[in-house]
């Protein structure tokens, strides 16, 4: 199990590189974290929502992404509530209060997704959340300590040393824990390490006499292996921005983001800048608009407002600028939004931003499918893209419709079974388009082919660079095993390479 000091110290990184450690050196191995709350998520082959990281830990194990790996998903709403999904399926939206009553409930969920695990795979790697030291969790908590006792799983604790005071982060969690839970922690691990690491030994020497324990390793800082994040502080912390670029791109910070991710694809490629931006003074003037999806489409969209951001938003594209939205985003690009059971807010019926002929009405059912698709219409964004297949997923709770033709895509595969349904919309003017489907940006050559369209539009050229790198996962792997010492690793696992 992996456990760290606080949240965002690199827990979950440190798991998916574990993952395909272990894969690579012939074991069957899964991921697994009780509860999670993120706005980033994925949808399962057979439906179900979990964490992003989750998905990303079983890809790098080389799996199928389950229920089992995530049993509990909190998605946080507006005025301090949650969304509990539980096995992938929303459950009750509630509050802090109310949670930690129904965590009782829970308990048996987590247990039987966790032995479901343990009886398919050899190894199974566990991420806890945020810090097992929060005292004032501690009685109720479902997701560190107690989860490491149910298993007796050997703990790994992470302390990030980038944001200072590692050795009081490390040595302070160690001496708030109980005996029982101070005798599962095996090892430490330093994470985010910037500097030449030789000269920390003496840092090393003096936690392993204070702790008593092993530091397994010093894992370098690293900003050159794109893998998923999941918590959107990830945003504040991208890496520098392009000096030279061709399409410069502008994706909304909502306060309530979701699936942020959709657009790391579009950063890597050659000529392009893509920026977040939760301010109107640091929308400039940029080639493409992207507003992603949101958990809480109401009241992001009345923050679109409050903020100037919808009038700027609206003004540039009257000026030239091209918009995508995603999900929510998709939702706020329209005439109006209808809630008449409520299922989101009070407000029956909100004004969107008006650039597409839709109306969108929340349902208290979601729709959560991986999808397959292609593309349907052929002009302005899509011009180049007409007949290109995709491959997604659906994450949203409304229904969306237009008296006007637009289509943009046609589902043919909805969560493995066939379909005909048509999804997104696309302006008569082909600059504004809305789409329900997430990850369609990672198709190369869809993102490409719009991309091509932006800068072709501003009779510019793109050079797209296919560079043949290895696997990202294994670079991190790569990265990690070369960092820690995984004889001890192993050795604290009961396990030996080849067993």
């Amino acid at each position: 199990m992996v456990q760290g000091t606080a949240s965002n110290v690199g827990k979950s990184i440190l798991v998916t590189a574990l993952c395909r450690i272990f894969k690579n050196d012939g074991f069957t191995v899964a991921p697994f974290k009780a509860q999670n709350m993120s706005l980033n998520s994925f949808v399962t082959p057979d439906g179900g929502e979990i964490g992003r990281a989750q998905a990303v830990q079983a890809e790098a194990a080389g799996i199928a992404p389950t229920v089992d790996m995530n049993p509990i998903l909190l998605k946080p709403e507006a005025n301090s509530r949650s969304q509990v999904v539980v096995r992938g399926h929303p459950q009750q939206s509630t509050g802090a209060a109310a949670y930690y009553q129904l965590k009782s409930q829970l308990w048996p969920v987590v247990t039987q997704a966790l032995d479901t695990l343990r009886s398919q795979y050899q190894i199974v790697v566990i991420e806890g959340a945020g810090s097992p030291a929060e005292i004032n969790l501690t009685k109720d908590e479902i997701v560190n300590m107690r989860v490491a006792r149910y298993c007796q799983a050997p703990v790994l604790l992470v302390g990030d040393i980038d944001r200072g005071g590692v050795f009081a982060s490390l040595l302070g969690t160690l001496g708030l824990l109980n005996p029982e839970d101070l005798a599962l922690v095996k090892a430490l691990v330093i994470n985010k390490f910037r500097g030449d690491p030789a000269l920390f030994e003496p840092g090393i020497r003096f936690i392993e006499e204070k702790a008593n324990l092993p530091v397994a390793g010093v894992i370098p800082y690293f900003n050159d292996i794109s893998i998923a994040q999941e918590d959107s502080v990830a945003l504040e912390q991208s890496a520098s921005q392009p000096t030279s670029f061709q399409v410069d791109i502008a994706v909304i910070r909502l306060p309530h983001i979701s699936n942020f991710d959709d657009f790391d694809p579009l950063a890597k490629e050659n000529g392009i800048r893509v920026r977040y931006v939760n301010f109107n003074k640091n929308l400039e003037h940029p080639d493409l608009i992207i507003l992603p999806g949101s958990k809480t489409t109401v009241a992001d969209l009345d923050w679109l407002s409050e903020s100037g951001l919808a009038d700027g938003i609206t003004e540039l594209y009257q000026h030239g600028s091209f918009v995508i939205g995603v999900c929510g985003g998709y939702q706020m690009l329209g005439r109006f939004i209808d809630d008449p059971e409520q299922v989101e807010s009070a407000v029956l019926r909100r004004p969107g931003l008006g650039l597409l002929p839709i109306t969108t009405t929340f349902l208290p059912t979601k729709e959560t499918h991986q999808v397959k698709g292609e593309v349907v219409s052929c002009r302005g964004l899509l011009a180049k893209t007409r007949g290109i297949r995709f491959k997604g997923y659906e994450i949203h709770m409304g229904r969306t419709e237009s008296d006007e033709e637009g289509t943009a895509f046609r589902l043919k595969e909805r969560s493995g079974e066939p379909c005909d349904v048509s999804d997104g919309y696309l302006d008569s003017s082909g600059r504004v388009l809305g789409t329900y489907i997430h990850g369609l940006f990672r198709d190369k050559k869809l993102r490409r082919a719009i991309l091509s369209q932006i800068a072709q539009s501003k009779g510019q050229r793109l050079n797209f660079k296919d560079n043949r790198r290895e696997d990202e996962y294994d670079k991190l792997a790569d990265l990690v095993s070369n960092s820690l010492n995984m004889e001890l690793i192993y050795t604290i696992a009961g396990l030996s390479k080849g067993s």
